[in-house]
């Protein structure tokens, strides 16, 4: 007997990368708090890219198929740029309105985002088409979101 059913696998992997996200975004303001936004995010970046050869190249995790990099579509590299205001956004955000209240903004974000994107199946992903389901979802977190934000 699987202790978690493999269909809600995927989505406690999901949650805990939102715990990690709640946490490394306190760390980024915390340490930004003492370098300044752009260095914490740099530093953070080289961390990251020291933690990562580790693991690919002294670990060999990963697929290690360098030669399919030139397959991927351009617009797949924009990712790495995305991150690097992603974690100045939030490093900036948390010590002006806290913790819970940036990542209610990041989550009510996100969600909107990942519904457009889903809907018209963008970057290469299925279609999953909005319906009656998504909006009431969005409705309930929109109110999740206002009872949230103080």
């Amino acid at each position: 007997m699987d202790l978690i059913p493999s269909h809600l696998l995927p989505l406690l992997l999901a949650m805990i990368s939102g715990i990690l996200m709640a946490v490394q975004g306190s760390l980024n303001a915390a340490l930004s708090k003492s370098t300044g936004l752009w260095e914490a995010t740099f530093v953070v970046h080289v961390i990251g890219t020291a933690a990562l050869i580790l693991i690919i190249f002294l670990l060999h995790a990963g697929r290690c198929d360098w030669r399919s990099l030139s397959q991927a579509p351009w617009y797949s590299y924009l990712g790495g740029i995305a991150g690097i205001f992603i974690i100045y956004l939030v490093a900036s955000s948390i010590p002006r309105v806290g913790v819970s209240n940036a990542t209610t903004a990041i989550i009510i974000g996100q969600v909107l985002t990942a519904v457009i994107i889903d809907h018209m199946g963008a970057f290469g992903l299925d279609r999953v088409p909005f319906g009656w389901n998504q909006l009431a979802g969005m409705a309930l977190l929109a109110a999740g979101a206002k009872l949230l934000l103080k």
